[in-house]
């Protein structure tokens, strides 16, 4: 780890990834990440799953990256896919304020539009509100379909309802929508997967051509084909094209540092101060090993 980079990795899908990703990606330099509320491949069917799943956010989650030396935080939304059952949608709005005030909740998100319904407008705009209301940072999701259209339209109603644009990151950015969320002042986050959407070598033409102000990469990486490494990928791969160092660290560490520090739960000491990994700790009487030897770092002994 001597000289090696930081990484934050500020959009993983990490419920669904193995105990192997979190030890590959501290090994690649990843320090701290921020896993948005995400939809399970198939809908929810009762308020009590997402409630259930809110509480591994704020709970297991953090204990099991713990365990291998990464900082967790999370956003908090209703996601626009299941946006669309306004009879579950509603008891979703109702719980939300019950966990955008734990500790390492650090925006409102993943929310905006998906098919852009009347529905998944109705519910953006109501969790947009309450972003105002909180003074918190917003986690938008643009559409995959008709993405241009679909991120201008998210821009401005984050206008309309009065949200700073500073404080708000747009994510899963291309070339065709990076010019127009950086002129507006957005935040442009780009998810890099491996065979669709942005890949490492795509991204490291966006920065060279745009430069590094506002402009966040990630991985969000999740169940389906992704990976969890590709922001330290990225990141190697721009060094090795020529991208300044400067610009690499901006990109892939100090500009999610800035987005999502803005409420005080995420600081940058949590991971430079920490205590050393500790793997005999529980979490409800349950452990991350199964009858391996744990890891205590010199400095857990007493």
């Amino acid at each position: 780890m001597e000289n090696k980079m930081m990484i934050i990795d500020p959009h993983v899908h990490m419920s669904s990834r193995t105990t192997d990703d979190y030890e590959a990606m501290q090994q690649a330099g990843v320090v701290a990440i921020i896993e948005p509320s995400f939809w399970l491949g198939q809908p929810r069917t009762q308020v009590g799953s997402f409630q259930d799943y809110f509480s591994s956010l704020v709970g297991w989650e953090p204990f099991r990256a713990s365990q291998f030396g990464i900082k967790h935080y999370c956003t908090i939304g209703l996601n626009s896919k299941e946006a669309n059952n306004e009879a579950l949608a509603e008891q979703v709005i109702e719980l939300l304020p019950l966990y955008l005030h734990k500790e390492n909740v650090v925006a409102i998100g993943e929310i905006g539009y998906d098919d852009q319904t009347p529905a998944e407008d109705k519910y953006f705009r109501m969790q947009l509100d309450l972003a105002k209301e909180l003074d918190m940072t917003v986690q938008v999701h643009t559409p995959h379909r008709d993405k241009k259209a679909g991120t201008i339209k998210s821009m401005e109603v984050c206008l309309e309802h009065g949200l700073d644009p500073a404080n708000v990151i747009i994510d899963h950015n291309n070339e065709e929508t990076v010019k127009e969320v950086l002129d507006r002042g957005f935040i442009a986050a780009f998810t890099i997967y491996p065979k669709t959407k942005m890949g490492n070598e795509r991204m490291v033409e966006v920065v060279r051509r745009f430069g590094s102000d506002n402009i966040i990469v990630d991985s969000s990486a999740d169940w389906g084909v992704s990976d969890p490494l590709a922001v330290p990928k990225t990141a190697s791969l721009m060094l090795k094209r020529g991208i300044a160092k400067a610009d690499v660290v901006k990109t892939c560490y100090q500009n999610a540092l800035d987005a999502f520090s803005k409420n005080g739960r995420m600081k940058e000491e949590h991971w430079l101060k920490q205590d050393g990994i500790d793997q005999s700790q529980l979490f409800n009487d349950n452990s991350v090993l199964r009858g391996q030897t744990p890891r205590i770092d010199s400095d857990q002994i007493s």
